[in-house]
């Protein structure tokens, strides 16, 4: 399993290395944002680790600029910052995890192969509900002939929308699902991203086909079913 680290202290990074190493890992190593991206845009990588304040290229926008151009390798970050708004930030931009330093290295192991099972279990189907119909295999969802731009976050969310099939889905398990049984923030970050999801699979179109069900969760539904 080959993993893309990207940490300006080197100290950091050659600890990392070294577990990883040790835990069976084939890791590669940039220092500034600028190369990182470059070998990841260049390289084949089952997960990156991306520290957030990065020399030349931050990454946030290592992030955001791998997302544009349709990778969607699991990203997780590693920051000293442990703000609600850095980490909606942080997943807006297209992360998956992240993790603030100091950090446990157990903890940092078990995260990084939660998000490599998760990025390796994509089914490959289309999944659909009237005119939204997403593509696990190509990581592209779209609504009627609209292609829809999500973050690899907001895609899960839809994903796990569309694979209930009309049923309700409660919030914890939307964020065991999304976010992992180990994320460690509020599960407000549901609701957050229920509303970036409407933003742009809704609002764009007039449909209003996420639907909250009071005391259960979400649900997706056709709109003639609303009618």
């Amino acid at each position: 399993m080959r993993v893309l680290v990207v940490e300006d202290e080197v100290n950091v990074a050659r600890a990392i290395e070294v577990g990883l190493e040790s835990e069976g890992f084939e890791v590669e190593v940039e220092h500034t944002g600028d190369a990182g991206l470059w070998r990841a845009q260049e390289g084949s990588f089952d997960a990156i680790i991306l520290d957030l304040m990065l020399p030349r290229m931050s990454g946030y926008k290592v992030c955001a600029q791998l997302r544009s151009e349709g990778d969607r390798t699991p990203i997780l970050m590693l920051t000293a910052k442990d703000g609600e708004f850095d980490q909606i930030e942080g997943f807006e931009t297209g992360a998956d995890d992240y993790v603030t330093k100091p950090f446990s290295f157990p903890v940092l192991v078990a995260r990084l192969q939660a998000l490599t099972r998760r990025g390796t279990a994509a089914h490959d189907v289309q999944l659909t509900q009237g005119d939204v119909r997403l593509d696990a295999r190509t990581a592209e969802a779209w609504r009627s002939d609209t292609r829809l731009d999500l973050t690899a976050r907001e895609f899960r969310l839809l994903e796990a929308l569309l694979v209930a099939d009309g049923a309700a889905v409660s919030k914890l398990e939307l964020l065991d699902r999304v976010w992992g049984t180990d994320f460690p923030g509020s599960p407000n970050i549901v609701e957050v991203y229920i509303r970036y999801l409407r933003q742009k699979v809704d609002a764009p179109f007039d449909r209003e086909s996420i639907v909250t069900v009071r005391g259960i969760g979400y649900r997706l539904v056709d709109d003639q079913e609303r009618r």
